[in-house]
């Protein structure tokens, strides 16, 4: 007797092996599923920017990575000064960093719109140089990754006035220095598409966060997840050989539907219902023959993390 309805998942155009390089970019469900990747060993980079929500920032930081164009000094902000009013240089200051340097004394840190506050430093220079680092060797692992995993969290975004640009954090920055706008599905779907086509060497699994983002209200965030399936099922029309969609969100909602498989804020998944979707993920889009080895893999990390531990 079935105790659940099961979510019916497409077949998958390939399989995940060993020997592929795996990028994956999105919420902080992606970093889940990453670190269970890395648990088993498999060839995987998340994240290089930090959690990314929304499908602009996630484009934009994928062209990033395939141009390496490297951060400059004004995309610095003082994440401490909670407005990014220009700042006068002053005249024995390094001239290739916007602040002065009164101003790097200041409490807060520096980062960019473009990272998530893990990335910040006490000083531009460590930003900047952290960064492009990451960055650098982001880069390199693009080139020669096989299978990007986008897992888009909302169709909402920030746009910061004085820069006219899309923010992938606010970083605590007045909130009067930023439009919140809506992606419709033609939108997503064309940001998503334009990337898509220029790596058909590349393949795409996308998957929707089934973390809720509730500042909305329920159904706030019904209509944002709605948007972002829907934009990815126009993608799906396309035919093309290289896409494929793996069901988190449903699986979340149908499989588990209950808040037994919530973390306490009652928004994440729990860890149990993360391991659930892994193995999900791992029945149609992990080669089987690839099952023992990530057993072994997987004793290998346990013991190595015991270890780790009691020393």
């Amino acid at each position: 007797m079935e105790l659940i309805t099961k979510v019916n998942i497409r077949p998958a155009k390939y399989k995940i092996t060993y020997d592929r390089k795996i990028l994956m970019m999105g919420s902080c469900f992606a970093d889940e599923i990453g670190s269970l990747l890395k648990e088993y060993a498999f060839q995987v980079l998340v994240n290089p920017f930090g959690t990314l929500y929304n499908p602009v920032s996630v484009i934009n930081s994928l062209e990033r990575l395939a141009d390496c164009r490297e951060l400059t000094p004004d995309e610095i902000i003082n994440t401490g000064l909670h407005h990014t009013a220009p700042v006068t240089r002053a005249a024995n200051t390094d001239p290739s960093f916007p602040f002065r340097e009164t101003e790097q004394k200041l409490p807060g840190k520096y980062c960019s719109f473009s990272h998530h506050s893990s990335f910040a430093r006490e000083t531009p220079q460590q930003f900047l140089e952290h960064a492009n680092t990451q960055l650098r060797q982001a880069s390199a692992f693009f080139k020669q990754t096989d299978t990007v995993i986008i897992t888009l969290g909302t169709a909402w975004i920030f746009r910061h006035i004085p820069r006219n640009r899309i923010v992938s954090n606010c970083h605590k920055i007045n909130p009067k220095e930023f439009n919140r706008e809506f992606l419709n599905i033609t939108e997503t779907a064309e940001i998503l598409h334009k990337f898509i086509t220029k790596y058909p060497d590349k393949k795409f699994i996308f998957t929707i966060s089934p973390i809720r983002h509730l500042k909305d209200g329920a159904h706030g965030n019904q209509i944002s997840k709605a948007t972002l399936l829907l934009a990815i099922e126009e993608i799906m029309k396309c035919g093309l050989e290289n896409i494929s969609y793996f069901p988190a969100y449903e699986i979340m909602l149908d499989e588990l539907r209950d808040y037994r498989f919530y973390a306490e804020d009652m928004v994440h998944p729990s860890r149990q219902a993360v391991k659930y979707i892994f193995e999900r993920f791992k029945e149609h889009f992990i080669s089987p023959g690839e099952y023992q080895k990530m057993q072994e893999n997987l004793k290998i990390h346990k013991q190595w993390m015991h270890r780790a531990i009691t020393q």
